[in-house]
């Protein structure tokens, strides 16, 4: 007799799931981690920032953390070596791996600052799937989760690096899960709006002084951009990341998810 609708059993991730999740000891990677390791999955993250390593391995003694910069080959190279020895292997790889960049107009934004939001939050995924899609490969097959943003869809005026960033990780994004999925390999991409935390603060603030508004007019203008006019937060996102590794989706590859209370424009 078929199940009746509504009463499908939601299926979780599948137990030890062997993932890597790059910034993956604070912020949207924390919530990622946190919530992968509650649904039972075996995690090893990496991140630039000691401290945040180190709280990381106090809270989950057993998991695996690296300290390394994923824009740097040789660092992505060694950290994904380590991963491997510690998981035995791995089916799903999450890049999260971003940084905000700077705020200004096109010709104040120095070119460094251009090559390093360029070089982490999309250089940094071409490496880490460069040195993972072979483990991915070993393993008969997994999932791969590109961390993108609602600027990936919108142009974001005073932020061309970040949102460059994000565009390219869809085209990235939409590439691989072609190139990968006769190897039983689903790459999708998740795309946060405003989420809750320092990062945003830090952006909100850079462009209130910009414009010369205070922080809370500034922030009212970004929410009313938003049709549900609230942030999002990281347990949103890390939400999102749970279901595309269960096997509720195992037939979702190619796709640019908004988690982000639909941002209508930046």
């Amino acid at each position: 007799m078929p199940t009746p609708v509504g009463t499908a059993v939601i299926q979780g991730i599948k137990p030890g799931l062997r993932v890597f999740i790059s910034a993956g000891a604070a912020g949207i990677g924390r919530a990622i981690a946190d919530m992968l390791i509650v649904h039972g999955a075996k995690v090893f993250v990496c991140d630039v920032a000691q401290p945040a390593i180190d709280d990381f391995k106090r809270r989950y003694p057993t998991q695996g953390a690296s300290l390394a910069d994923v824009s740097d080959e040789a660092q992505v190279a060694r950290v994904l070596g380590e991963a491997k020895a510690h998981l035995g292997g791995l089916d799903a790889l999450i890049n999260n791996a971003g940084i905000a960049g700077p705020t200004g107009g096109v010709e104040e934004i120095a070119v460094a600052e251009w090559r390093r939001c360029i070089d982490v939050g999309l250089t940094g995924q071409f490496l880490c799937s460069h040195f993972g899609v072979p483990m991915l490969k070993e393993a008969g097959g997994g999932a791969i989760v590109n961390m993108s943003s609602a600027a990936g869809r919108h142009g974001y005026a005073y932020r061309t690096p970040y949102s460059a960033a994000k565009f390219g990780v869809i085209g990235f994004t939409q590439s691989l899960a072609k190139e990968l999925g006769p190897s039983n390999i689903r790459v999708n991409a998740i795309l946060p709006g405003i989420v809750e935390g320092p990062r945003m603060e830090g952006v909100i603030r850079a462009r209130a002084e910009q414009l010369g508004l205070s922080y809370t007019e500034m922030e009212m203008e970004y929410l009313a951009r938003v049709s549900l006019r609230r942030m999002v937060t990281p347990h949103d996102v890390a939400a999102m990341v749970v279901f595309l590794l269960s096997p509720m989706g195992e037939n979702l590859s190619g796709q640019s998810i908004g988690v982000d209370g639909n941002v209508e424009t930046l």
